[in-house]
């Protein structure tokens, strides 16, 4: 199906056609219609599907067809489990409303406080924001929600994993009945809490689920190296000059790691920046800015910490360590090969997590394919050893933060010298 098809405003389509869309995905083309038709729904959906565009446009269709408040309150709630994600939502939407005259405002924790607070006392048609901020906004009586007519939870298993249950419940608790408003529920997995919060809010919800054979995304090249894990540095050294991608995200599972593997890549002459959640919010977006400038080639980091992470060119997934989350590895390598680009994922499996790779292959139904690495794949590591400093996050950038040898830290762009 095609977006001319839908019965859309012109102003949206308008849009659609500057941003290059012909042709609806396969959860596009599940949701968008049933959602036009006023329908509730909970649908399956992971990172690069299209799931964004599947709930904002009809939440802009939504809120053109009605009049704006008179008192400014907003009338469609986006919820989403991290800061980076709702400005992603934020940021596609107001791509997608360029010519629908709709106030869109993000709302998340770490940034200024009374700025968004006096955006929301101005007015605002769509807020999209992490529970947390949003909550705060709530109870001091500046996000108004009587005027609710479109309420939108992405990726509702995060949400349930990172503890928000009882804040999503109270919001569906304050904003109008369900016979009054829209729900749209999009989540990895619909898992039985999902589901049960779906029929417990929402009104006889339409379910879109994605087959299991498809949960991957066909367009990435996928491989697994077994490695001793005191070889996994030498041996990302020499992935990534074999592979020289042109832009990558290297996950690891804990926060150590990523500071050690920051620290290693910069030691051999390689910029890479670590996200870590600790991080405040002024610094992980100058690190998002610098990776989408391609400035930063390599961004490593936690599943937690890169939720909602949109990188455009992302050729390259490396799992340094095989993730003890299943879904996640899903997650992981579904941030390349993205909008019918190719991609390609390497795992790293040593004896630290290759426990967890059989849980992955089953929930993918399929063995990854095996690479045996050549000596002269593992390239020398000249870091000098890693002391972590009590209460200090390594973070590898910017270059006036790096504490690394003398002469090793300003090769630009990422490229590491033959050896």
């Amino acid at each position: 199906m095609r977006f001319d098809e839908l019965d859309l405003d012109e102003s949206i389509l308008k849009a659609v056609r500057d941003l290059g869309f012909e042709s609806l995905t396969p959860v596009q083309e599940a949701s968008i219609p049933a959602l036009l038709a006023g329908d509730d729904i909970m649908s399956q959906a992971q990172t690069g599907s299209g799931k964004t565009a599947a709930f904002t446009i009809p939440v802009l269709s939504k809120l053109l067809k009605s009049e704006p408040t008179e008192d400014g309150a907003p009338r469609a709630l986006i919820l989403a489990p991290t800061r980076e994600l709702a400005l992603q939502i934020a940021a596609d939407a107001k791509q997608l409303g360029t010519y629908c005259d709709l106030r869109i405002e993000a709302c998340i924790g770490g940034t200024k406080w009374e700025k968004q607070a006096r955006k929301l006392q101005d007015g605002a048609d769509i807020v999209v924001g992490t529970p947390g901020r949003l909550l705060d906004f709530y109870k001091r009586d500046i996000l108004k929600l009587h005027s609710i007519e479109v309420f939108v939870l992405d990726e509702a298993d995060r949400m349930f994993d990172m503890g928000f249950i009882d804040d999503i419940t109270l919001f569906f608790r304050r904003i109008p009945r369900k016979s009054e408003r829209q729900a749209f529920l999009f989540s990895a997995t619909l898992a039985g809490s999902v589901k049960r919060l779906a029929y417990r809010f929402m009104s006889h919800p339409k379910e879109v689920a994605i087959a299991p054979e498809t949960l991957v995304v066909d367009a990435v090249e996928q491989s697994l190296i077994h490695v001793a894990t005191r070889e996994k540095i030498s041996l990302l050294l020499g992935l990534l000059e074999r592979e020289d991608p042109v832009a990558a995200m290297i996950f690891i599972n804990t926060k150590r790691a990523g500071e050690r593997v920051a620290w290693a890549l910069h030691e051999n002459g390689i910029p890479a920046a670590y996200m870590s959640g600790d991080l405040p919010q002024k610094k992980r977006l100058r690190i998002i800015e610098a990776i989408k400038a391609g400035d930063i080639r390599y961004l490593i980091a936690t599943d937690v910490a890169s939720r909602g992470l949109h990188v455009s060119d992302l050729t390259h997934v490396f799992n340094y360590d095989v993730p003890n989350d299943p879904d996640s590895y899903v997650h992981r390598i579904g941030r390349t090969g993205r909008a019918g680009a190719s991609g390609r994922a390497i795992t790293l499996a040593c004896e630290d997590y290759v426990m967890n790779l059989p849980y992955v292959e089953e929930l993918i139904e399929m063995k990854i394919p095996v690479e045996h690495a050549e000596d002269e794949l593992y390239l020398p590591d000249n870091a000098r050893p890693f002391r972590p400093k009590p209460g200090h996050t390594f973070v590898g950038w910017p270059e006036d933060n790096l504490e690394i040898r003398s002469g090793r830290s300003g090769r630009s762009g990422g490229r590491r010298s033959k050896r």
